[in-house]
């Protein structure tokens, strides 16, 4: 009976161990489609996306989590070259991509001070220079005749009535002309109309300030409401440079310093210009920064719109620097694969700093001798979302 007993308890731990070996053999092998890697399930069966069948995929051993393993292949396939990394400077230049846009201190609006009905635009088109006094539109306002035609006729009551003492004719005249006048007749027009002694239907309105014309919103016969603007004009003889800078390059800054604004458009084009605004606020979802460069525009040869590139003078320093390929960024920060053994590489986060021609600085993240990808590191990222279905930079922190 005893020996029944033994047998018994035998077969049971062996049992017992066969169950684990099987489920541990299990373990190493998980299933993704080839579509959608990011479905990973534990069994076979079919995409819940595109219900193709799943792939299974064998697990490395020598894999961690948080890293992944490439064959001798797939690193040639992939150019995956990678650098020790070691002090170096950098600094003297920071170079910044910008665009030209409107100096907003130099533009302006022409308003309507009387509703009516705009019937003559003498300015149709986008990009027309428009000379400050030059007509500007013509409308019919029946407020606007209204008051011409009392001025007209506090006119006529003073010539007729002129020995008479009871009425002050004068300020009866200066009253309605004075209502002309906040309603945007000049003196000339108020004149012309006190000689013709004639009221027009349509009355000329001539343009306040010059410029080029960026918003043109009325059309020939629509109606305008009093205060409702008519055009809105730039004076391009200044321009902004307007560059993104991260927020960890403010600090490389000098905000009463001088720039250089290159025109990749225009060869050898190169200009001086000052630092006139730095946003106070920073954007959360890729922590980039703007900063504005006012730059004067010689002969209207510049355009808003065109690309730029704002070089800013910095201080050299001794540091860390990588090739700026080497490093991935986005809206959660920046990141750079590291190789941890002779096929195995980690994505590891870094805080970066100046970047001068094709170098970039790296404040923190990496240490003397680190093994760093600097050719491949988007192929090391992609192949790492397609065999774990996450981005590496998930969960991450500095």
């Amino acid at each position: 009976m005893r020996y029944l007993f033994i047998l018994l308890i035998s077969a049971s731990v062996l049992f017992s161990c066969k169950s684990k070996s099987h489920e541990h053999t299990e373990s190493d092998v998980y299933y993704t489609c080839s579509m959608d890697p990011q479905v990973i399930e534990h069994k076979p069966g079919k995409c819940p996306i595109c219900k193709m069948d799943l792939t299974p995929v064998k697990k490395s051993n020598g894999e961690k989590k948080d890293e992944i393993q490439l064959s001798e292949q797939q690193i040639q396939l992939g150019n995956i070259q990678t650098d020790t990394i070691r002090s170096g400077t950098i600094g003297d230049q920071l170079v910044l991509t910008a665009s030209l846009n409107f100096d907003q201190m130099k533009t302006s609006s022409v308003s309507s001070r009387v509703m009516g009905r705009v019937e003559k635009l003498y300015f149709k088109n986008l990009g027309d220079y428009v000379s400050k006094g030059a007509a500007l539109y013509a409308i019919y306002s029946e407020d606007l005749n209204n008051a011409k035609q009392e001025y007209l006729l506090a006119l006529d009551r003073k010539g007729t009535f002129a020995n008479e003492t009871a009425i002050d004719f004068d300020q009866l005249l200066q009253s309605a002309k004075n209502k002309l006048l906040l309603w945007g007749l000049s003196e000339s027009q108020i004149n012309e109309l006190a000689k013709i002694k004639k009221n027009p239907a349509l009355t000329t309105f001539y343009s306040t300030a010059s410029g080029y014309i960026t918003a043109l919103d009325i059309r020939e016969g629509d109606y305008v409401m009093e205060g409702g603007t008519i055009v809105k004009l730039a004076d391009l003889s200044t321009l902004w440079a307007e560059a993104q800078v991260y927020t960890s390059q403010l600090s490389e800054i000098d905000l009463n310093g001088t720039a250089t604004v290159q025109l990749p458009d225009i060869e050898d084009k190169e200009i001086k210009g000052r630092i006139e605004f730095v946003n106070p606020e920073i954007n959360p979802d890729t922590r980039i920064n703007l900063i504005r460069v006012s730059i004067p525009n010689t002969g209207n040869q510049l355009k808003p719109g065109m690309p730029a590139y704002v070089l800013l003078k910095s201080s050299q320093r001794k540091t860390l620097a990588l090739p700026i390929n080497a490093v991935i960024r986005d809206g959660k920060g920046a990141t750079v694969w590291i190789q941890t053994t002779s096929k195995t590489y980690k994505s590891v986060m870094v805080e970066t700093g100046l970047e001068s021609d094709d170098r970039i600085e790296i404040k923190s993240g990496l240490n003397v001798g680190d093994v760093v990808v600097i050719t491949g590191a988007y192929l090391l990222q992609s192949e790492y979302i397609f065999k774990k279905g996450a981005n590496p930079m998930e969960g991450m922190k500095m």
